[in-house]
């Protein structure tokens, strides 16, 4: 009876996979801890609580961080292209809620999902961020 309760067991065990699918292609960025508060009362960031408004913040992630805000919520993501070696021209230049990288290829994505647009089907999404709003003030982690 032991011996066919180890086996269900372990036919169950190894019937389990990973929930996520590793694509080898989608591992040009580093993962840093990023943990950024972003007032929202700086002028730098008094776009951001309006609908259709994204900024860039340097320094932080691998290539900086563009936040992006639908007007009920706020988005966080990696400015970097996921889909490129970091070089100079993979960083992300947000225009809205798409951002473009400055590469030939010129990858486009959507702030809001993290997918890439057009017809290229890229096989890496943005890396998202955490956002917790906090009064006036927007929580960036992992």
């Amino acid at each position: 009876m032991k011996f066919v309760f180890t086996l269900i067991g372990l036919i169950i065990l190894s019937s389990c996979s990973k929930n996520s699918v590793d694509n080898e292609n989608c591992k040009f960025l580093l993962d840093l801890n990023v943990n950024v508060t972003v007032n929202l009362s700086l002028p730098q960031y008094s776009q951001l609580p309006f609908a259709g408004n994204s900024v860039y913040i340097a320094n932080a992630g691998n290539a900086g961080i563009i936040v992006a805000s639908t007007g009920a919520d706020f988005f966080a993501w990696d400015a970097a292209d996921p889909n490129h070696i970091p070089s100079a021209c993979s960083v992300l230049i947000p225009s809205g809620l798409n951002a473009t990288c400055g590469c030939d290829d010129e990858n486009e994505y959507n702030l809001v999902t993290g997918r890439a647009l057009g017809s290229n089907n890229l096989p890496c999404s943005l890396k998202n961020y955490r956002v917790e709003q906090n009064g006036n003030s927007l929580l960036i982690f992992n």
